[in-house]
């Protein structure tokens, strides 16, 4: 093995050099992708994060380095001086950005040997997750994974460069702060000269950054650490990056041409993409009425059709007894599936019983009319109807779900998905961009019977409907918006509450009395009474973005060293036991290590 000397450091990345940089002398470093040794010539695929170039060790260009050659095995480091030539004719590679070059080595150094790897690195290896995640350092040289990081790193740099050319003050939040448990659950950290005492972990720095409108920093961002002990699944991880935004004297309006900015810009710095500016803007009422969920996929069609009004009279007491009872009867035109077997079918229904239904009701669009084993229970005149309605051609399946809004809903939607994924219109080049509104500011929890906050308890109500907090607060609709691109919620913010009369009201809603408001939150409370200004903000998820923008199919092919679905790191082996010291300097006893000793 060689010392890394002076010479040995880099001039050029390997997968930077181009036909213009025939003729020069460089010195790669970078590790062996792959070795072939062709009858006294030895090359090697030499890889750094750029990408990887061919190099070619000649005995007759240097005796020592291709005496060096012998002992190179893949994913050792090396260090190469050499001249960029051409390749000869019929040897290039035209799927290899460097494939019309290669470099003569006159020098090489072994800087580092490696073991053998237990998985190769190609981009196309088929192995398991956690071999991957526990060998993290060796997933993350593969090309495909190196090339997603590359674009979260220009994300995160075209955020902040807009901010700053937009006068947002960057300021930073505290990572140990108080617990306040609402919403998901907080990760606990003791504190050792306070026993007895803990801090949290900040699931948002949603109060710091209103008290630093309060303070008279008008324009904030920060590109934060979050964290929230939740169960996970591909697109949640215990801890995720936000960008994080507020501003001061400002309406819906200023914040939504902020967004359109923002997203041109980043759009523009990671992909060369521009987007379609105004970004639309959709109701929450009117999302799921025509795409069963409120972060619809808006790159495909099959919209949801309502079919109340037309089939609540019918001899067909399912449809009946749900119209009766005030539920909605709703349907998907799934178009050229009339052929569809017994056994598709009931593939589609169980897609939505995932969403509550209790079952599918279908009908299939010939030349003579509809027909399924439910058509007996119509009148000719309804179906007639039906299939006006549903716009459907023969060939078209009719796909309806009888229940209450939630319910249908849910399932329509899941279905939209499914369909829109199995018949193959999804256009995945495309990024829509949609802005959400006027989202309901509280749900009814069945199971504390109470009110809940549909995003948080800050979030101010619609100016006009705000006399109806104590009387119908079902029907008060907030100042709250979501940024949804290609089906997921990237993005969420509001308008916040900026009186404190305002704020009281709304925590005493929530069923938070008095005393326990002024033990939460009474900080912003207080901070509430001295001239605080109209102010909202939003946060972006920087790794569900990173996700959609490089076509990641899990969050944890954008974070570094991510956790797994049991919220584990394979590599490190956290969570772990810690020493019993620790414990007793926190005066802290862990209850199953007690149980285990017992």
């Amino acid at each position: 093995m060689d010392a890394f000397l002076p010479e040995h450091k880099r001039t050029i990345y390997c997968g930077q050099l181009r036909s213009e940089h025939i003729g020069e002398e460089v010195t790669l470093c970078g590790w062996v992708h792959r070795r072939r040794d062709h009858g006294g010539l030895v090359f090697v695929d030499l890889r750094d994060r750029e990408g990887l170039v061919q190099v070619v060790i000649n005995p007759e260009g240097s005796v020592e380095a291709h005496a060096k050659a012998d002992a190179i095995r893949v994913e050792y480091v090396l260090s190469v001086r050499g001249t960029v030539r051409r390749r000869p004719d019929g040897t290039e590679n035209a799927g290899l950005p460097t494939g019309e070059v290669e470099v003569a080595v006159a020098r090489l150094a072994i800087l580092n040997e490696s073991k053998p790897i237990p998985f190769s690195l190609d981009d196309d290896t088929d192995v398991a997750e956690n071999v991957r995640l526990k060998y993290r350092y060796l997933d993350l040289r593969r090309q495909a994974l190196q090339e997603k990081f590359l674009l979260r790193a220009k994300l995160v740099r075209s955020a902040r460069e807009y901010f700053h050319e937009n006068l947002f003050v960057e300021l930073e939040t505290p990572v140990l702060t108080k617990s306040t448990p609402e919403g998901a659950r907080d990760y606990l950290v003791p504190s050792r000269v306070n026993p007895g005492m803990f801090f949290a972990l900040p699931q948002s720095p949603q109060l710091f950054k209103q008290i630093l409108m309060i303070s008279g920093f008008d324009r904030y961002a920060q590109i934060v650490k979050c964290f929230r002990d939740e169960d996970l699944r591909a697109d949640r991880q215990p801890e995720f990056t936000q960008i994080d935004v507020e501003m001061s004297f400002i309406d819906r309006e200023d914040i939504f041409a902020m967004v359109e900015g923002l997203m041109a810009r980043i759009l523009g710095d990671t992909l060369g993409t521009a987007i379609a500016a105004p970004i639309p803007r959709m109701s929450y009422r009117e999302a799921m009425d025509r795409f069963g969920v409120d972060k619809p996929d808006t790159r495909f069609g099959l919209e949801i059709s309502d079919f109340t009004d037309l089939l609540s009279e019918t001899e067909f007491r399912v449809f009946a007894e749900v119209a009766a009872k005030g539920g909605f009867i709703r349907g998907i035109t799934a178009p050229g599936l009339a052929e569809a077997s017994r056994s598709d079918i009931a593939a589609f229904e169980e897609v939505a019983k995932i969403g509550g239904a209790a079952g599918l009701a279908w009908f299939k669009v010939t030349n003579e009319g509809l027909t399924s084993p439910l058509t007996k229970f119509f009148k000719d005149e309804q179906l007639a109807a039906m299939r006006e309605r549903a716009k459907a051609k023969p060939g078209d399946l009719l796909l309806f779900v009888a229940d209450n809004f939630d319910v249908v809903c849910a399932s329509l939607g899941r279905l939209r998905l499914h369909l829109g994924e199995k018949l193959d219109l999804i256009d995945r080049s495309l990024f829509h961009l949609l802005f959400i509104t006027d989202f309901p500011m509280f749900e009814w929890d069945k199971e504390e019977k109470r009110w809940s906050a549909m995003h948080h308890p800050f979030t101010a109500p619609v100016d006009e409907d705000l006399p109806m907090i104590e009387t119908d607060p079902g029907k008060i609709r907030a100042k709250a918006y979501d940024v949804v691109l290609n089906g997921s919620e990237i993005g969420g913010g509001s308008i916040r509450i900026h009186s404190k009369e305002v704020q009281s009201r709304v925590l005493q809603l929530l069923g938070i009395d008095p005393e326990a408001a002024r033990v939460k939150f009474g900080f912003l409370l207080d901070a509430l009474e001295f001239g605080a200004p109209p102010h909202g903000g939003i946060a972006f998820g920087v790794d569900r973005l990173a996700m959609i923008l490089s076509g990641a199919d899990s969050l944890r092919d954008v974070i570094a060293f991510p956790k797994t679905q049991k919220a584990t790191c394979l590599m490190t082996d956290a969570p772990s036991e810690v020493d019993i010291k620790q414990l007793r300097e926190l005066s802290i006893r862990v209850a199953a290590q007690a149980k285990s000793k017992a």
